[in-house]
Formats: structure tokens, sequence, C-alpha cells
């Protein structure tokens, strides 16, 4: 087996072309590099791969991404186990099925691979796993943009998939406290701090629609889930409050490039996957070399450059990831 090899799961696999996408592959030097994503066609694991064969054109690594042609837990599996019998050195995977994962990451590693992964905290089986962001530092991000948007006064409230949903929650959260710490001219609604969204943009939408009725001095609502402020948006054009409300949170660049350009919303929050895919190699290549993983911990890439551990004795490395799309930059990505 190769004993430097940089594998990131990019979900690709060696088996038969129905059911597996290759990319490209063993174009660099050194130490064999595989990224296996959750599929090979959902435009976010395409934008990945562009980032991966960027990074392998510059740094001259041998990294290249392989896909499965659909997002399948059971396929993932078979693609990793196919990559081990390969002989491959590393490993970096988004995962699909936390559970289904860990017993061949286990197998991954008893061959003596290295094994990164993204978006996989609750994974015991890796070396480390990367997160562009941590929960406190992103839910900061959206309110700064909401405030901005709002000229940092007013009234808003937040909205979320659910009140069970943890990570959207922790956004909102850590956005009230950082709004509480840094813009002392904006309020918390009181009636209503917190509203359900349940992932759908047609329930953000009447959601927005009772709550700038029911309160007129409603300003801003921050949202967390990528319908929530699509969904907002729109009740904010049909109460003809464009430029008097505001809405900002998560969101797809494409789908909300009309909604950007408008003007009805300033700007979105996400993280650009090309970037998280680079990030997976270059500590996949940091494990490989023997370096000590201390933080801060610089990959050398934005938002990667000074990553600290979620806790101590964590596996969970967070940055500082999250972009702002905007309609100068929508059409950047891709997706």
């Amino acid at each position: 087996m190769k004993k430097f090899l940089f594998v990131f799961i990019a979900v690709s696999v060696l088996m038969t072309p129905s059911l597996f996408a290759a990319g490209s592959q063993d174009s660099g030097d050194g130490p064999e590099i595989v990224v296996v994503p959750k599929d090979s066609s959902n435009p976010w694991f395409v934008r990945m791969e562009e980032g991966v064969d960027e990074y392998a054109a510059e740094t001259g690594l041998n990294l290249y991404q392989r896909g499965t042609a659909e997002i399948d837990a059971t396929l993932q599996a078979q693609l990793v186990q196919d990559l081990i019998a390969q002989g491959v050195d590393a490993i970096c995977v988004v995962p699909v099925d936390v559970v289904s994962i860990e017993p061949v990451l286990a197998q991954a590693r008893d061959a003596g691979i290295v094994v990164i992964s993204h978006e996989g905290a609750a994974l015991k089986n890796v070396d480390y796993n990367i997160e562009a962001f941590s929960n406190a530092g992103y839910g900061a991000f959206i309110m700064d943009n909401l405030a901005e948007a709002m000229g940092e006064e007013g009234v808003y409230t937040t909205m979320v998939a659910s009140l069970t949903v943890g990570a959207h929650n922790e956004w909102a959260d850590a956005g009230v406290a950082h709004q509480k710490a840094t813009y002392p001219n904006m309020q918390l609604l009181e009636a209503q701090p917190r509203v359900e969204s349940q992932d759908n943009g047609d329930v953000a939408y009447n959601t927005a629609m009772e709550l700038f009725n029911a309160y007129p001095e409603l300003k801003g609502i921050m949202g967390t889930s990528s319908y929530d402020a699509p969904g907002v948006a729109r009740a904010i054009e049909e109460l003809g409050l464009v430029g008097k409300a505001f809405t900002s949170g998560t969101g797809l660049p494409l789908d909300n490039a009309e909604l950007l350009e408008s003007g009805i919303v300033q700007s979105l929050t996400l993280w650009d996957p090309a970037v998280a895919g680079k990030a997976m190699a270059s500590l996949a290549v940091k494990v490989l070399n023997g370096e000590k993983i201390s933080e801060p911990v610089d990959l050398g890439i934005a938002g990667y450059d000074a990553m600290t551990f979620r806790e101590a004795g964590s596996k969970t490395l967070e940055g500082e990831g999250w972009i702002v799309i905007n309609a100068d930059n929508v059409y950047d990505f891709g997706f």
C-alpha cells in the first residue's frame, strides 16, 4: 500500500459505470488522494470536485474525486471498500450516513489509511473531521449580515426549521447573543422571539406574512434553513416592504439569484464546497507527513488557516469558512 496517499471521501467508486461516476484520477505525483462526496451529480459536489481538481493542479498532488451516481449510503460504503482494496493512502469523506459508514472507515484505518471527514463530527473512525465553521461563529456571521441590511437598528426575530433542529437553533442563539453584545440599537421581538418554517418556503412565507401584519414594528427576520430567507423575501415583496423590512440567512446562490439581483435580499450566507475539498486534502497531507496537528491549525487556505478544535480531546476542527452571497458574486459558484 502507498504509505502517503491522501484520499478524500467524495463518493467515487471503482465499480461499474452504472453505479459509480469516475472523476479524474492518478494525474499527479506522490501519495494518492481520493475525495469521496455524497454523490457525483449534485451541484454542491460538482463544485467540490472543481476545488479538488484545482488543488491537484496547484500542488501537483495525486488527488482526485470519485462519486456514486446517486446519494446512497450502501453505494458509498462499497466505494470506500473499493478504495481500501485499491490501497490508497488517504480517504476524505463526506458521509451519507454516519452509522453505516463507520465500520467501513474502521477497516480503512486498520489498513493504515488516513481518514479525513467533512460534516462528519459524529464519526469516531477518522483521523480528523473538518467543519467550515463553529455554530456560534456562523450564527454571529448571519446576524452581521442582517444587522448591515437593517442599518443596525430595529426589531427582529429568528426563524428555524423547527425547535428540534440543533444546528439551526444554535445559529439562532448565537445570532441573538451577538446582537446583544454588538448591536445595542436592535431588539429581539419579545412576543415571538423564534418561529418555525418546517424547512418549507411556503411555511416561511406564510409565517412572515403573519408576523409583519401582527407586528408593524418588525424590521428583520434572521433565517437559518435555506428556505427561510427566500420565503420571508416573498412576504416582504408582497407587503410592499422592500427597503423597510429585511432578511438574511443561509441560501444557495443560483436558487436565489433573482432575489439578490432585485435587492429584495441583500445577502445570503454559505460555505464553499470547493474550498472545503481543498481543506480536506491539505489536512490529509499534513497527517501523512507526520505533522503534529495542534491549534491553531493552518491549512494554507482562506477560512481554514486558523482552525481550532471544537473542544478538548475532539477530532473536529472548525474554521471560519463562511462566505457572503450577493448580487456581485451570485454566479461565481456554479450551483
